[in-house]
């Protein structure tokens, strides 16, 4: 089994939903001030809420990301050591990973989770009515 490239697959898996949830504000906020539809779409929305949703909860659980906890197991698998990555490995691991106190991910995750929520107040997502039937 590939347990290496699995892992480097779950690691850029993590880098990208990391990339969603923190530039999707930014992409909600300026699509809506600019009028990008899209910005409004109400997938869109619920996706990056959910995104969101999910890091605070674990933060306050406690609890490691799943996807770091899967990524571990399969380097694990892989026999890997200490500081062994590719240079992919090596550059994204360094943007994901940093160390400091539970409490402070938790802080950082709730701060942001709440720029989330007001901004679905600040600008709701729209939602296709229902497509009517003349009889």
């Amino acid at each position: 089994m590939p347990y290496q490239a699995l892992a480097n697959a779950v690691l850029l898996l993590h880098f990208a939903v990391v990339i969603f949830v923190v530039l999707g504000l930014p992409a909600i906020l300026i699509g809506n001030w600019r009028g990008w539809a899209w910005a409004k779409k109400l997938w869109w929305r619920l996706a990056h809420l959910i995104a969101i949703t999910v890091v605070v909860v674990q933060a306050w659980l406690g609890q490691y990301c799943g996807l770091t906890i899967l990524e571990s197991r399969l380097r694990e698998q892989a026999g890997q050591l200490g500081y062994e990555r590719s240079f992919i490995e090596h550059w994204v691991q360094r943007l994901l990973y940093h160390e400091a106190p539970l409490w402070v991910f938790a802080a950082v995750y709730t701060a942001f989770g709440a720029l989330v929520a007001w901004s679905w107040f600040r600008y709701p997502p729209t939602v296709r009515p229902a497509l009517r039937r003349d009889a």
